[in-house]
């Protein structure tokens, strides 16, 4: 059940097996309440896909094959920037509604990371699930596996886990 559970097999969120299975044991047939969250939630995710992400990316994707100007060049920067999140945010958003609609609560994936004022708070707020799961299975085991954490070890396991997190992504030098 876990393994085949669709709201979060595409896109995400990334759940432990110990966030949902006593969800599914607990699970009540319907909740009307749940159902319109759900449906709200679901609503609001595929908006950001289907009116937000999907037209920036028809702007912005012939100026992958151009060469724009410098005031192209930079607004198809933040384009791109903002496609990408509300194209990722949609998907995750309508997982947690369909999710919801059936009583499981997923984790939350995005905390308006876009709002924020360093690279550490952008990275706590960008993909919370991805980031938790490359921190628990990857980055401190391999610090762990030192005797004497240095900054260079530190750095080591850094470039480990963002490679691996790039590779997650894809499997193409532009991911990683």
């Amino acid at each position: 059940l876990f393994v085949s559970f669709f709201p979060q097999l595409i896109a995400g969120p990334i759940v432990h097996h110990k966030e949902t299975m006593p969800q599914f044991a607990d699970a009540k047939p319907f909740n009307p309440a749940h159902l319109t969250q759900g449906l709200v939630l679901f609503t609001i995710g595929i908006a950001k896909k289907l009116l937000i992400a999907d037209p920036l990316g028809q702007w912005v994707n012939p100026l992958y094959e151009a060469a724009p100007t410098l005031l192209e060049a930079w607004a198809g920067m933040y384009a791109y920037t903002f496609q990408l999140y509300f194209d990722f945010s949609g998907y995750v958003d309508m997982g947690m509604g369909a999710a919801l609609m059936l009583n499981i609560r997923l984790p939350h994936n995005f905390r308006s990371p876009l709002q924020s004022t360093s690279v550490i708070a952008f990275w706590t707020h960008w993909h919370i699930t991805l980031s938790n799961f490359i921190m628990t299975y990857i980055y401190t085991p391999i610090l762990r596996s030192y005797r004497k954490v240095t900054f260079k070890k530190a750095m080591i396991a850094t470039l480990i886990a963002m490679l691996l997190s790039g590779l997650w992504h894809g499997a193409s030098w532009t991911f990683i």
